[in-house]
């Protein structure tokens, strides 16, 4: 059975589950609040704490019984990022799911419609960070051309949001492991959490500015020009197992093909194909590791008729066969 809530249904189960707060294990500080999740729908928690003004850490822990799915409509967005732990957002065709080694970066503006699903019995942990964007507005210069063109998509008002959807590192890891393991107590550990979310926030920008690699001064991209190669690159997240053509996937962004591919090399450091063959390999690795699926099945998945094809690739990609990934050996490469 699958559980299909809207996410009104969903705010209103919380309330409803919350109104007269219980006794808990958990010890918490003034700035601190916690939620259990509807029991009729699982077991977990999710503790809210609001660290400054303008900036929300939440650590939340939780499992649900059924399948469950959740149905956003478009919404005015905050900067927002999400690290887990464990579990996987699965996620329509507007974004593509993330958790494992991925986590979720984006900016402020307007949000489009999407569905969220979560696995029956899959535990989800994660940390969830929300900061208005006149918070880290505050931190840049305030000549505008000065700023990183990374940092201007964070920060949008009436316009689509930008979304990020990097590989998270070891340092990431360890910082995450610090936040929901904090050794203090009151004012200490508020101050502890607000430093360890910016130091957060500032390795996901500084790994986003590496992976787009420096834009040469003769050839610097508008911002109007980058928001449409990331219009790009969402859509092949989106539909990567049936991409279009080269001049479809420029018609839909309102480039030329060639402004198109000479973007993509600026931005990510290659070509549109070779973007999209690297998120197809990444894409399978994570299903062969993470999830019950075989190996024809992830072929298929990520957008390949012949399984010979799909090994090919893969082995190139990353040193070992889908079957050595799936039974949890490392890559070589």
């Amino acid at each position: 059975m699958t559980i299909i809530l809207s996410s009104d249904d969903w705010d209103e189960l919380w309330c409803q589950q919350n109104q007269n707060p219980q006794s808990h294990s958990i010890l918490l500080d003034e700035f601190e609040t916690l939620n259990e999740l509807p029991k009729c729908l699982g077991l977990g928690y999710c503790q809210g704490m609001k660290l400054s003004p303008g900036v929300y850490l939440e650590i939340c822990d939780y499992e649900f019984y059924n399948d469950f799915v959740i149905k956003t409509p478009v919404h005015n967005h905050l900067v927002q990022f999400e690290i887990f732990s464990s579990g996987f957002i699965y996620c329509d065709e507007v974004y593509p799911n993330f958790g494992g080694k991925r986590f979720y970066l984006s900016g402020s503006g307007i949000a489009p419609a999407f569905t969220s699903k979560y696995k029956k019995l899959e535990r989800l942990t994660c940390i969830n960070v929300e900061i208005i964007p006149e918070v880290l507005a505050g931190f840049l210069p305030r000549e505008t051309e000065q700023i990183a063109p990374n940092l201007k998509l964070l920060i949008k008002e009436n316009e689509w949001k930008t979304s990020f959807y990097p590989d998270v590192t070891l340092a990431m890891q360890v910082t995450v492991q610090q936040i929901l393991n904090s050794p203090y107590q009151g004012v200490t550990r508020r101050l502890y959490l607000q430093a360890k979310v910016f130091e957060l926030l500032a390795m996901q920008l500084d790994l986003i500015s590496a992976a787009q690699g420096q834009i040469s001064s003769s050839v610097l991209l508008k911002p109007e020009m980058i928001a449409r190669i990331y219009h790009a690159r969402d859509i092949l997240h989106q539909r990567f197992n049936n991409p279009p053509a080269m001049m479809e996937l420029a018609q839909l962004v309102g480039l030329s093909d060639r402004k198109l591919q000479r973007g993509f090399r600026e931005l990510f450091g290659t070509t549109v194909f070779g973007y999209l063959h690297h998120h197809r390999m990444e894409q399978a690795q994570m299903l062969l590791r993470y999830r019950d699926m075989q190996v024809s099945e992830v072929a298929h998945a990520v957008g390949y008729s012949h399984l010979g094809h799909f090994t090919e690739a893969f082995k190139r990609k990353f040193g070992i066969t889908p079957k050595q990934c799936q039974l949890g050996k490392k890559s070589t490469l």
